[in-house]
């Protein structure tokens, strides 16, 4: 799944605040794409779980100045404290997503509000906190003065102190870690590490499909398109299926340098080209593939783009252009859950109507189940839809094949 590009409030954006009967600010840091609040209190240690929720209700931001430990503990009460009045489950699963996401875009709101200060180096200004600059130079690059990152050919905008939430924070570091350890894809006897604010492909089965969907023939010869490719992982496993020449696209910047990380370390760069592209590259392909994000909702932060997909902008732009790049008797692949289906959002004659309109014809369906964790949790306010999503692979050809006339 891509990862689209997102109006951050990164940059020049600042957060001001008193403290001491000094007015001070910094840089501010939001990948969620927040504005900096405009009431800021300086707290610590002796603020109390209720006094702080009081108070980011109301759209204070709280800049910590105590022990981060007691931060993240207080994060943890502040949590407990929004979910605990959440309601029953809705019997209509249409309503149970919509109630679900604006549920989480409030808590993400509330939660954001309480702060952390960074140095200019990236490290949290904090008793005991932990050492954090190698995650934080990933995601916002090096500060100007650091010449020792692990990826010092990114130079963040400026090398200042600054604000960013504890709840990011703690995300941004997740990240790191995934990033370090990867995900392991069975498909390619190898792992995939994806960056921060990149589709993770911790849902395997799709994979397994694109590992075992029949190629058209002679793949030593085949060219193939990934539309979206995020973490490169699904043109890797078209590459090692013995593709000759694969191209994937993506807009990310950081897509397309964890494409590109991704496929150098699996030895693949040499078959594997990734471009920059709002969809389709120039020319024209023997298999084109494309796994866009599954349900057609607005995206509320900048890692939602990988989820949600707009008035299915993706699958509508793909499905769309699919016959005018594919090679005589080539095939695309479209990757895309039923997910959409069952919670109401889009139905299958929809999606049958697109891929009638584009003047494609579906030569076989694939189907597959999840096995994530979250289908199998009751307690989900959607697991009704999870426990019964099938994940499939439409294979689709041009109803009239190119003849290059």
């Amino acid at each position: 799944m891509s990862s689209a590009p997102f109006a951050t409030s990164t940059g020049a954006a600042r957060i001001h605040w008193t403290e001491a009967g000094v007015e001070r600010s910094a840089l501010w840091r939001s990948e969620s794409g927040f504005v900096a609040p405009t009431r800021v209190a300086v707290v610590d240690d002796t603020l109390t779980a209720d006094a702080a929720l009081r108070l980011i209700k109301a759209g204070t931001g709280l800049l910590w100045r105590g022990d981060y430990h007691n931060a993240r503990q207080l994060l943890q009460a502040l949590g407990r404290r929004i979910d605990g009045g959440r309601r029953p489950k809705d019997a209509d699963l249409t309503q149970a997503f919509r109630r679900h996401r604006t549920e989480a875009a409030r808590r993400a709101e509330l939660l954001g509000l309480l702060l952390v200060p960074l140095d200019a180096d990236l490290g949290v200004a904090l008793r005991r906190a932990p050492d954090v600059r190698e995650a934080c130079a990933e995601t916002w690059g090096a500060p100007s003065n650091a010449s020792n990152t692990s990826d010092a050919s990114e130079v963040s905008e400026a090398s200042e102190a600054s604000v960013t939430s504890l709840r990011e924070l703690i995300g941004i570091v997740g990240a790191h870690e995934w990033r370090r350890k990867g995900v392991a894809i069975p498909a390619l006897d190898d792992r995939i590490h994806a960056h921060y604010g990149v589709f993770s492909p911790v849902r395997g089965e799709y994979l397994d499909l694109v590992a075992t969907a029949p190629l058209p023939e002679q793949p030593h010869a085949l060219v193939a398109f990934d539309i979206g490719t995020g973490t490169g992982v699904i043109a890797a496993i078209l590459a090692r299926r013995g593709v000759a020449h694969v191209v994937g696209t993506d807009q990310s910047p950081r897509a397309i340098a964890c494409a590109r990380d991704n496929l150098a370390r699996l030895d693949l760069d040499d078959r594997v080209e990734v471009v920059d592209a709002d969809l389709f590259p120039t020319g024209r392909a023997d298999l084109v593939v494309c796994n866009p994000p599954w349900i057609p909702a607005s995206a509320v932060t900048a890692t939602d783009h990988a989820v949600y997909d707009p008035d299915s902008r993706m699958l509508r732009g793909f499905l769309g252009g699919l016959a005018d790049h594919l090679l005589p008797h080539g095939e695309g692949w479209l990757i895309i859950s039923d997910i959409a289906e069952r919670l109401g959002l889009r139905s299958r004659s929809t999606l049958l109507d697109l891929i009638d309109a584009a003047g494609l014809t579906v030569v076989s369906r694939l189907d597959t189940r999840p096995t994530h964790p979250r289908a199998a949790d009751p307690s989900d306010p959607l697991h009704a839809a999870r426990a019964a999503e099938v994940t499939s692979l439409w294979r689709l050809a041009a109803a009239v094949p190119f003849d290059g006339l």
